[in-house]
């Protein structure tokens, strides 16, 4: 694989920000400043979305903008975290209302030339142990349920040209490894090799070495990140990266801490995660909830610059 790009996501500048950053058009001007390769969209907030750029129109004058100062668009994380409530829940029997947004939300990154769209499982950890609705559905027809709309998802991205990555984590159900490839490896067996997870360093780091809210019996691996990385290997379509302290923030997900500042060996993670199969070489730097976000956003350019010169070749 060719040397990784470099880009970050838009959100580390909107959550847990004394003054958050919500003109897109600086964002793009400090960053190309300080030479990334890219930037990930948050579609959510003050930031681009369906809601701001509502015409073909004004969404080719977004793409141009962008284009304008040196960088591409790694991929885009969408808002779907309002589909939780039954009738309009991921797990619901019909999940029509999950599905026609995921749809207008594809056709919007098509626009801007976007490759990859993130998704969460969107319900809690303990949602089939603690919620009425939850204990109802049960946790294995909970997950059959997601896997069907995703492979209908996975669908209509591949109508676009588009790959969907899964981002696990603490924060959201199955988040033990091996409901993480289960689930997966559910969704890629209706014919959607365009479905994959994001790896992203410090979540498998918390679901595979900490078990970080996982219900029942916990569940860990002895290779931690990295063996959950081999299990996962050809089934990864995006890659965020930043280190883990161990524990979790106060929204109840992994911390983001700053490269360097936790327990991540980015040595051993740098090849790994060029030879795992992700279909592009982007790394995504994911600083969300950290604090004075662009306080560390030179430094982690920098730390990825001399990691990706050392694997260049991996």
């Amino acid at each position: 694989m060719a040397k990784a790009r470099i880009s970050i996501g838009t959100w580390a500048y909107l959550f847990n920000q004394e003054q958050p950053t919500n003109d897109f058009h600086v964002i793009l001007h400090k960053l190309q400043d300080l030479g990334y390769d890219g930037v990930e969209l948050g579609s959510f907030g003050p930031h681009p979305s369906p809601v701001s750029h509502p015409t073909k129109a004004s969404r080719q004058k977004l793409r141009k903008e962008i284009a304008d100062h040196g960088l591409a668009l790694s991929g885009i994380a969408v808002d779907l975290w309002a589909f939780k409530n039954p009738g309009t829940s991921i797990v619901d029997e019909n999940p029509s209302a999950y599905l026609t947004a995921f749809l207008g939300w594809c056709a919007f990154a098509s626009d801007l030339d976007v490759k990859t769209i993130r998704v969460d499982t969107v319900i809690a950890p303990n949602f089939f142990e603690t919620d009425p609705e939850g204990k109802k559905i049960g946790a294995q027809a909970g997950m059959e349920r997601i896997a069907s709309a995703w492979d209908k998802a996975s669908k209509m991205a591949a109508d676009f040209g588009m790959n969907i990555c899964w981002e696990f984590e603490p924060g959201f159900a199955f988040n033990k490894p091996s409901e993480i490839v289960k689930l997966v490896d559910m969704v890629r067996a209706k014919g959607n090799n365009n479905f994959g997870v994001l790896y992203d360093t410090c979540h498998a780091h918390m679901c595979a070495v900490v078990g970080a809210n996982q219900t029942g019996s916990k569940e860990t691996l002895p290779g931690g990140e990295l063996e959950l990385l081999e299990k996962l290997r050809g089934k990864v379509t995006h890659v965020h990266v930043i280190d883990s302290d161990g524990s979790l923030n106060e929204h109840n997900t992994s911390t983001h801490n700053p490269f360097g500042t936790g327990k991540l060996d980015f040595d051993k993670l740098a090849p790994a995660l060029l030879n795992c199969g992700v279909p592009h070489n982007w790394w995504c730097v994911d600083l969300c909830f950290w604090p004075k976000a662009w306080e560390v956003t030179a430094q982690s350019k920098k730390y990825l610059d001399k990691l990706r010169e050392k694997f260049a070749a991996a």
